[in-house]
């Protein structure tokens, strides 16, 4: 029994256009065929269709050209995606916005450059021998998963999801980061999270132990857990070390979050720079008699909530401590607020006790931006 005949035997499939089981693969393939040619109906008139991930493939064996040639947007039903703990490759959404490529993995390499001390080129093999594998399981999901709930408040734009373009699997390479150390990346502290390895950012040459499969990547994408799908990068094959984000279209004009008053594509065009703003602060904090700094935490919104900081520097009991923290989705202006806790939990204050000298002034830390 062939994968797809398994596979359509088992789930029921539901697809834009029918619903159905299909006992045997000559009914597989005569519905298929039917899909086929919807699909490029529907790509015809330029527009996104998510079929069935069950074909995903059947498509691929019986309608390679098309496969290659065509945008291919996939999702799975919920139901079938939950039965498992690791999503098997059969069930991992797809999302593209233009053909599926397709690279031989014995001539693949990828290119370091920019603000880098050596530029450099690795092929896919060197980075297999050259760096340790790690295997980080992460959760991978689309940006638009569940828009067709959205979509029911107020009309929305984008390929119409429901609630399965998500896949948690097992990813499998070698860390970004020992890479963009070999190469010597300047200004690491403004790509910290490229750069720390608890972050887990990954150049990913496997997924669920076996090798990414081109609608998935492979030969080599990125991973970087805890972020939108579409920042993990796939046929990765250039990495440009910079100060600026990248001009892509979709890191600029797309995949961002904007206000709700903000309705069509002709209302966002001149807002599009402005979101989402991401706020990066770093200051020290200072020990008292009771021990060194425990944490520091951050607000914007006067207290109502709160965010942990990252403490990236202290040294014994009495050291100061420097600390960071990345705040996204702020507004345009506003004020941010810190306060520091000590290893015997007590907290700074809010307000500091005036006095006629001017010392030991100890409120919140606060900037305006």
């Amino acid at each position: 029994m062939s994968d797809s005949e398994e596979l359509s035997s088992k789930y029921v499939l539901q697809t834009v256009g029918f619903d159905a089981r299909f006992p045997n693969q000559n009914q597989t393939r005569h519905c298929f065929q039917s899909y086929v040619d919807y699909f490029k109906c529907i790509n015809a008139k330029g527009e996104d269709f998510a079929p069935c991930q069950q074909f995903k493939r059947t498509y691929r064996t019986l309608c390679p050209n098309e496969w290659a040639l065509q945008p291919f947007n996939a999702e799975p039903p919920s139901d079938a995606l939950v039965e498992f703990n690791l999503t098997p490759e059969e069930l991992v959404y797809c999302r593209n916005h233009g053909p599926v490529r397709v690279f031989p993995e014995d001539d693949y390499c990828i290119t370091i450059k920019g603000m880098v001390e050596q530029e450099m080129s690795l092929s896919l093999r060197d980075i297999k021998a050259s760096y340790p594998k790690i295997s980080v399981v992460a959760a991978l999901q689309c940006a638009g998963n569940r828009r067709n709930e959205m979509g029911q408040i107020k009309p929305v734009h984008g390929v119409g999801w429901n609630d399965g373009v998500i896949a948690n699997c097992r990813w499998g390479g070698v860390r970004l980061c020992d890479v963009l150390k070999r190469v010597g990346v300047q200004y690491q502290s403004d790509i910290h999270k490229a750069m720390q390895m608890g972050d887990d950012v990954l150049l990913a040459y496997e997924m669920n132990d076996e090798p990414l499969t081109p609608e998935h990547g492979g030969p080599l994408r990125l991973v970087v857990p805890g972020v939108l799908g579409a920042r993990w990068v796939k046929w990765l094959d250039t990495i440009i070390v910079s100060a600026e984000e990248s001009p892509n279209f979709y890191q600029q004009r797309d995949y961002k979050v904007l206000p709700p008053n903000i309705e069509t594509k002709d209302a966002a065009k001149d807002v599009w720079s402005k979101y989402p703003l991401v706020l990066f602060v770093k200051g020290y904090a200072v020990p008292g008699g009771s021990g060194n700094v425990a944490s520091v935490h951050v607000t914007v919104d006067d207290g109502a909530t709160w965010t942990p900081a990252n403490l990236v520097y202290q040294q014994g009991k009495w050291s100061w401590t420097i600390w960071e923290v990345e705040l996204s989705r702020v507004s345009s202006s506003g004020v941010v607020f810190s306060r520091a806790k000590d290893q015997q939990g007590n907290v700074q204050n809010r307000e500091g006790v005036w006095n006629m000298r001017g010392v030991a002034y100890n409120a919140w830390g606060h900037k305006s931006w």
